[in-house]
């Protein structure tokens, strides 16, 4: 070997050590590199059940920061923008050097920057430690991170990081941000304009906001267009079109569906990133339009709540806490479906479901509306009138008061008590035990947990407590809050109501409920499938003059379930065990109810017998008995032992012909359905 070659051989072996110090000093060098977290803090998101978006809360400063999936984002996209910011993001280890060199070498020539050298990942650099671009010392730090990051995380969380963090105008930071913003949709689907604006704007996003400058936005957007076009990712003829598309000119607001159950869920969850609700973003959006247009028509400070679901699941699909969120004058940030409002006749129902079953009545049970007392509670009817005596059928029909104040006497207040914890129906008692006046609706319910109680009686009596999280189970096993029969024969009476002018006869199985002095309006009612309850009234509990149930909720009740389908999903047939007869058909102790306690309160306008009085024994004369009548309002219907004899009687006198002989009942019949009566022995 000559002098020369060993001299070659030692300066080569020199240059390889230097070169394998410096890639190890190099190494050493990224490896030390510290990182800032690859975890920023995203947008806490509310879905619904299919996974939209109903409503997300900003992160620290205000910032609308959305996590995004890259599998969820259109591929398009991504491949315009390494197309245009990297093209070669897949080959470099962070920094591409071929780009630094012909970033230098223009702007020695043009003697001005005409090309960045940073690369995608050398840009996640800078968003994660939001250091600026132009420094030296900025460049170098966001080379020697990009290459640490390269070492730690594949491409395709690289791409996920710049997706979630670039700027998109304002505080919008995140790809999900911007396309909400922007174009009012998720990022799966773009059209090729719609991802040319977005890969344009991140390069200067306050110049380029289209709301404020949408030429300066079009003219950027149509530079990535033309780049795509000569890179092959898009055709001259799709680039030429999508110029074409007009760039938008607003910021759209956010999805803030359901205000009132979301909060509600990051209040019992503040640490979960995503909440994955039962709701149904399309119903919740149509039944919290209905409550908006509802309240436009309603008096000054009336608010309204909804609440749907789903009675074979439990799932509840739509919850609206108020007319607006934000509505000035109606408290429109109360969550009334939470709150405790008296329920009105609303529990009737159940007051005869439980009657039902502990086998006082049947629904063709005769049952007496007449004036009652109990020690000194007297209860009256809504409309001050009373129909005597009826089938309890009619009388939960007609939503009357004696009747089931009779019924709750029987049963005892107890039992209804216990009968709504069975049902979920945290109920409070304003003077800690239960009265007769509970049945009347004095008690303090939600309408979340009425609307739950209500299908259970759809679901056959079985406890259907409602929930609103897709991760939540029902826990409690279920508890059976009456008999599949008494659920049936309610649900039945009740379909067969009349629905409200204007609304379709659809044979919804509904009640509605008035509180006292008008304060609260409830509508609640159920198909085969769904269940629907509806409250009006004020937040502070004043009274509505002239806010019936009936007449205010009960509309609103018909509409939601017009927004909720096309059409009903039948009743289910009468379980087998079901008695299915006629009054006459009866057991004897089933035919008339009769109560514990009540007294009888005299009315001074009901009808009194003159004549025969009551147990005379008279004799039967050719001419027939002569029978008269004082008080009451004509015309009178008299009847012998049941049988009616005759009717539509003006006068207060008559002559009964062909009485038999032997005791009989006489007994005579208002206009107001009061009625009096005789026993009489005929020789």
């Amino acid at each position: 070997m000559t002098r020369r070659a060993g001299l070659s051989l030692a300066a080569l072996a020199l240059a390889l050590g230097l070169g394998a110090g410096g890639r190890d000093a190099l190494d050493a060098w990224v490896d030390a590199t510290e990182l800032p977290s690859l975890a920023p803090a995203t947008s806490v998101e509310m879905r619904d059940r299919t996974g939209a978006l109903l409503r997300a809360y900003t992160v620290a400063d205000g910032i609308w920061r959305l996590p995004v999936d890259p599998a969820r984002v259109d591929p398009r996209y991504a491949a315009m923008l390494v197309a245009y910011e990297d093209k070669r993001f897949g080959k470099h280890h962070g920094v591409d050097p071929l780009a630094v060199l012909r970033a230098g070498w223009q702007a020695l020539v043009q003697g001005q920057v005409v090309s960045g050298g940073s690369t995608l990942t050398m840009q996640v650099a800078r968003l994660l430690e939001d250091s600026g671009t132009g420094a030296w010392s900025g460049k170098i730090r966001q080379a020697r991170l990009a290459l640490a990051l390269e070492r730690r995380l594949a491409k395709d969380e690289i791409l996920r990081l710049y997706m979630a963090l670039a700027p998109f105008g304002g505080n919008l930071e995140g790809l999900r941000a911007a396309t909400f913003a922007w174009f009012g949709k998720e990022p799966a689907r773009l059209t090729p304009a719609e991802a040319a604006l977005l890969v344009a704007l991140p390069q200067s996003p306050e110049a380029r906001r289209p709301d404020r400058d949408p030429d300066a936005a079009r003219a950027a957007r149509d530079r990535v267009l033309a780049r795509m076009a000569e890179a092959g990712v898009l055709s001259e003829e799709a680039a030429r079109a999508a110029m074409r598309d007009p760039v938008p000119t607003r910021r759209r607001a956010f999805p803030a569906l359901a205000p009132h159950m979301t909060d509600r869920a990051l209040a019992e969850a503040p640490d979960r990133a995503i909440h994955l609700l039962t709701l149904d973003r399309a119903l919740q959006a149509k039944l919290e339009t209905l409550a908006r247009d509802r309240l436009r028509e309603a008096a000054r400070g009336v608010s309204i709540a909804i609440v749907a679901a789903d009675h074979v699941t439990g799932e509840i699909l739509a919850s609206v806490g108020s007319g607006g969120y934000e509505v000035r004058g109606r408290e429109g940030f109360v969550d009334m479906t939470r709150a405790l409002r008296s329920p009105g006749s609303t529990l009737k129902p159940l007051v005869y479901a439980l009657g039902f079953d502990a086998g006082l009545a049947h629904p063709q049970t005769l049952i007496a509306d007449r004036p009652v007392a109990f020690g000194s509670y007297a209860p009256q009817n809504f409309d001050g009138a009373f129909r005597g005596e009826l089938p309890v059928e009619e009388a939960l029909r007609l939503s009357l008061n004696v009747p089931v104040v009779l019924l709750t006497d029987a049963l005892g207040p107890e039992k209804l008590m216990a009968a709504l914890g069975r049902a979920g129906v945290e109920a409070v008692l304003p003077g800690g035990k239960p009265g007769l006046a509970l049945a009347l609706g004095g008690v303090g319910v939600r309408l979340e947990e009425l609307t739950g109680l209500y299908a259970g009686l759809a679901q056959g009596g079985i406890a259907t407590p409602l929930r609103w999280r897709i991760d939540e189970g029902s826990e409690a096993s279920a508890r059976r809050i009456t008999s599949r029969a008494a659920a049936w024969q309610v649900a039945h009476i009740l379909s067969g109501l009349a629905p409200p002018p204007g609304a379709p006869m659809n044979r919804l199985a509904y009640k509605t409920g008035t509180s006292y002095g008008h304060r609260d309006a409830w509508a609640l009612g159920f198909d085969g499938r769904h269940v629907i309850g509806v409250w009006m009234g004020r937040p502070d509990g004043t009274p509505v003059p002239g806010a019936f149930g009936a007449d205010t909720a009960a509309p609103v009740l018909f509409e939601a379930f017009q927004r909720l389908k096309s059409s009903l999903d039948p009743l289910p047939p009468p379980p087998p065990e079901t008695l299915l007869v006629g009054a006459s058909r009866l057991p004897e102790p089933l035919k008339r109810f009769r109560g514990r306690t009540a007294r009888l309160i005299p009315d001074p306008e009901a009808p009194v017998m003159a004549f025969p009085p009551d147990g005379a024994v008279l004799a039967a004369g050719e001419a027939g008995v002569p029978v008269r009548v004082r008080e009451g309002k004509p015309p009178f219907t008299w009847m012998v032992s049941g049988r009616p004899v005759a009717t539509g009687v003006r006068r207060r006198e008559l002559l009964l012909d062909r009485l038999p002989a032997g005791f009989s009942e006489i007994a005579v019949i208002d206009a107001e359905g009061r009625a009096a009566r005789v026993r009489v022995e005929l020789d």
